[in-house]
């Protein structure tokens, strides 16, 4: 029998079995497309990308910069395979999402260590070491595994946005730019609206009609992190315009002014033939989008390889539950990972599973557990998991305002920032010497 159990071939699975595997352990990887697949999953390869193909933004002093720069310090096959795969994003670490799932399913597949059962576990063993890493949108009898285990769970809703080639992109009426001329102008493709188009946009985008949800997802909230724009939009005329439409930064070549309102394209593949609509994660039934997004000048003629679509994501009670190494404190040998512990996006998830799967593997050779300093984002994310102090629980990406202020104050906010993450480094450094 194989040493470990890994049950989900998520970003956090893969991260979790690819740890064990270095330790020198046998690892069975459960993941259960394609027998099964949730609603938001399509593709049979492991580590797929649902939501969008931006793994957020890449200098090291951003918080999302300096969450991979420690991941990448740890040995992340996500990371790695994100780097073989990028494509032009500005200042955010971007992947052609096919490519990426591609090259982390051929690695795991061709890992001696781990084998990849392709069936789906309903039920968590106690009798061997399992971190479990089945995601949000675990099946229905795992979730009542897992409920029973852990005593409930929240919900929260997530949604992804719609994709179009770029071929059917109007570009008379579009221009590439990143905001303050960051990165190159192949970047974004910027699709601007004047006042008397972003007025008629807005108005047959919150009268559209949604698609109907599913029984078990409805009377639940909708997450922050991941608001659909026409929710988002019923909050007011202008929420959008300073959101995800915000013109900021931007200037359009053929009128030499800013517009009114700017929707940002991000190129979907490293061919550049198809592009996402940043921010316009959607619940509009698909001939609502259609509709409704042609109405934008560029988008006129617009070809939506994908529409956006809405799922229920849930997450347990980490606090309480999970230890910092995200090991159970009533399971000692049962590890959680991704975001059903209560960490938000990508990289977040896969740094889970990196950390559970180290962990476990510290466990079984009887050395003791490796939580990273505070000052790290990793250390941030792993107190967070498993010491927040809220009354309402909620999940939580990588940001500075979870690390411990600097000593010094520092007025500068590219300053302050370049030395949060110059500490941040200095504290993974002398962490992983100690070990």
């Amino acid at each position: 029998m194989n040493d470990c159990l890994v049950i989900g071939g998520g970003l956090a699975g893969v991260e979790a079995a690819a740890q064990l595997s270095k330790a020198g352990y046998k690892v069975t990887l459960a993941e259960m497309k394609p027998v099964r697949f949730s609603p938001a999953h399509k593709s049979e390869n492991l580590a797929e990308l649902v939501c969008s193909n931006s793994l957020k933004a890449e200098r090291l002093a951003s918080a999302a910069g300096l969450l991979k720069h420690e991941m990448s310090m740890l040995g992340s096959v996500c990371v790695e395979a994100a780097m073989q795969c990028r494509v032009p994003a500005g200042g955010a670490l971007a992947v052609d999402r096919d490519l990426f799932s591609q090259i982390i399913t051929e690695r795991i597949e061709h890992d001696p260590h781990i084998t990849v059962l392709r069936e789906e576990i309903t039920e968590i063993p106690t009798d061997r070491p399992v971190i479990v890493a089945a995601g949000p949108l675990a099946s229905e009898a795992l979730s009542e595994s897992i409920r029973g285990l852990c005593g409930g769970f929240l919900s929260f809703f997530d949604a992804a946005a719609p994709i179009v080639t770029a071929e059917s992109i109007d570009m008379d009426s579009a221009f590439g730019a990143s905001r303050y001329d960051r990165g190159g102008d192949e970047d974004y493709i910027n699709c601007p609206m004047n006042k008397a188009e972003y007025e008629a946009f807005y108005e047959a985008l919150v009268s559209a009609e949604r698609a109907q949800l599913h029984e078990f997802e409805k009377g639940r909230d909708i997450y922050e992190g991941c608001m659909p724009i026409e929710v988002m939009a019923q909050r007011g005329a202008d929420t959008i315009r300073y959101g995800p439409l915000k013109p900021v930064g931007l200037r359009d070549p053929h009128t030499g002014h800013r517009p009114w309102a700017v929707l940002q394209l991000r190129r979907e593949n490293a061919a550049g033939t198809l592009y996402n609509l940043v921010g316009f994660q959607t619940n509009l039934k698909f001939s609502e989008q259609k509709r409704v997004f042609s109405m934008i000048p560029a988008l006129r003629h617009a070809e939506f390889v994908r529409y956006g679509v809405m799922h229920r994501n849930t997450f347990i009670q980490s606090p309480g539950i999970l230890d910092a190494d995200f090991s159970m404190k009533a399971h000692p040998l049962i590890y959680f990972a991704g975001q059903i512990t209560g960490v938000e996006g990508y990289m977040e998830s896969a740094a889970s599973g990196l950390l559970a799967g180290l962990n476990l593997a510290r466990r079984l050779a009887g050395k003791a557990p490796f939580v990273p300093p505070e000052q790290t984002m990793l250390g941030a994310l792993c107190r967070h998991v498993s010491a927040s102090q809220s009354k309402n629980f909620q999940p939580m990406g990588a940001n500075f305002g979870i690390l411990p202020q600097l000593p010094q104050k520092i007025r500068d906010k590219k300053l302050r920032y370049e030395a949060i993450a110059a500490r941040g480094v200095q504290a993974m450094e002398q962490a992983i010497a100690e070990i």
